[in-house]
């Protein structure tokens, strides 16, 4: 029997770790208790990461790759309705649609780690730009640069109140009300 291949071994120790980290920050995890989780030795898990923060920078990118990748592809199928107010809910419903990693993400950048919030600020600015070149070319009655901020904003705060199980906090009806009203813009 052949060796597990580099990729498939990566991706069981980004898999474990995710798994890891919907119960425990990464700062409580160990590279030893990651190596254990995902049955491999720790001379295996440190050949192809010798951080945490390097395991935490390839979820991160895992992560919001998809996204990116979801996005374009989305606004790009012709067959699609990716009118204005459809492209906010689907901004909106895919950003908070996996609050364990991003929770995680967001802890350890207020927590202090430096190199993580410099990677999400990067990739803040890279979103906004995507949403706002798809809102442009979808509307000029508002600034695209605005409303791309706008949504990015809206959808931190609806992924807050949902992480913090607040149940005054009506989501759908906060997305209605805002479909509405750009509906009446556009």
């Amino acid at each position: 029997m052949a060796a597990p291949r580099k990729e498939n071994i990566k991706t069981l120790i980004l898999d474990t770790t995710e798994n890891l980290l919907k119960d425990s920050l990464l700062s409580d995890i160990s590279l030893a208790q990651i190596a254990k989780a995902a049955g491999i030795s720790k001379g295996t898990l440190y050949y192809h990461y010798k951080s945490k923060n390097e395991i935490l920078f390839d979820i991160t990118d895992r992560y919001l790759d998809k996204q990116w990748n979801d996005l374009v592809e989305w606004t790009e199928n012709p067959e699609k309705d990716t009118s204005l107010h459809r492209l906010v809910r689907y901004v909106i419903e895919r950003d908070i649609s996996a609050p364990a990693v991003r929770a995680r993400l967001l802890s350890d950048a207020m927590s202090g780690n430096e190199e993580i919030r410099e990677k999400l600020v990067e990739r803040y600015c890279a979103f906004a730009d995507i949403i706002s070149e798809k809102i442009s070319q979808r509307t000029d009655s508002v600034s695209a640069d605005y409303l791309s901020w706008l949504i990015l904003l809206a959808s931190d705060g609806m992924f807050l109140q949902k992480t913090l199980k607040n149940e005054s906090f009506d989501f759908e009806k906060l997305i209605t009300q805002s479909i509405e009203y750009l509906k009446k813009m556009n």
